[in-house]
């Protein structure tokens, strides 16, 4: 008979890292850190941490720079581990490292763009529930989001067990999310719109221009009660 886990002991953490991707140069909006950005009252990259967070363990900050702007969230900051601004991947690589020494129970890191402010409340168990319906077990495939038939290859779950594979494959050259998933199965996670303030909205959305900006803030504000 299973029995009941005590009152005082604290629900197992998942063995999940949270990543958060921030590291973006956001030239269509100007430059800066667009997870900054006020939306709704806080920054949007608070909207991420507040979705992302009860879904995982351990959380960090994948950014290069001074660490200390992100401070107020009260997160660790992982910079890259390669250099040059290598893009996502490194993004993926440094949240790998970052999880394998600070939570090694952890098999897998969950990423989130820091300007996806809808994500998806279930975007870690889709994505497990999908890995793990694989023949070939859930260790050696990397599960993306898709959204209206589009890929987001910034937004998924990935094996730590990967993390020397895709080390030597950034020091090869290799840059291309696909061209590295692909080696190891890319498993794609269809996620459907939802509605904000009146009207049906991908739940990857993520504002590029200061026009994209202001549309989301006007759609939350008619969606707030």
């Amino acid at each position: 008979m299973i029995q009941d886990r005590p009152p005082d002991q604290p629900e197992p953490a998942p063995p999940v890292t949270g990543v958060i991707l921030a590291g973006g140069q956001s030239r269509r909006m100007g430059g800066g850190d667009k997870g900054l950005l006020d939306l709704a009252g806080k920054p949007m990259l608070a909207h991420v941490i507040e979705r992302l967070a009860p879904q995982v363990g351990r959380m960090v900050i994948n950014a290069n720079g001074d660490p200390t702007r992100f401070a107020a969230f009260g997160l660790p900051v992982a910079a890259d581990t390669v250099p040059d601004f290598a893009g996502p991947l490194a993004g993926v690589l440094a949240g790998m490292r970052w999880s394998r020494a600070n939570a090694p129970s952890a098999r897998w890191i969950a990423t989130a763009a820091g300007d996806a402010p809808l994500l998806p409340r279930d975007l870690v168990e889709r994505c497990l529930e999908a890995l793990e319906s694989r023949p070939h077990g859930a260790m050696s495939g990397v599960a993306l989001a898709v959204s209206a038939g589009e890929l987001h290859p910034v937004i998924g779950l990935w094996p730590v067990a990967l993390a020397d594979d895709l080390e030597a494959q950034l020091a090869a050259g290799i840059r291309k999310v696909l061209a590295w998933t692909d080696r190891h199965g890319t498993v794609p996670v269809p996620f459907p719109f939802v509605e904000v303030g009146g009207t049906e909205l991908d739940p990857f959305f993520n504002a590029n221009t200061p026009q994209e900006l202001a549309d989301l803030r006007a759609r939350l504000a008619r969606a707030a009660p």
